[in-house]
């Protein structure tokens, strides 16, 4: 997520206000806070559970969750870990 920590509590909120029953989160992976450089620039792209952050706060239930890979053939992404959470 390019979410300034700062900035998270106020995001978090707002998403799980406007959601009706499901949240999907994308994320760079990490069990700890870590800022990534983006396009040469730093505190812009961070790492974190950003998921395991949602169903603390909001008491929410991980549904499904998933890897998508950089090598992947058919659909090459970033390496991406996704979380679908429910209300």
């Amino acid at each position: 997520m390019r979410i300034n920590p700062e900035f998270l509590d106020n995001v978090c909120s707002n998403s799980v206000e406007s959601s009706h029953r499901y949240i999907r989160v994308a994320e760079y992976y990490n069990s700890s806070l870590s800022s990534i450089t983006y396009r040469g620039e730093q505190d812009k792209l961070f790492k974190r559970d950003f998921a395991g952050d949602l169903i603390e706060r909001y008491r929410m239930k991980l549904v499904d969750y998933g890897f998508l890979y950089k090598r992947d053939n058919w659909a090459p992404q970033d390496d991406i870990t996704w979380f679908l959470l429910e209300k």
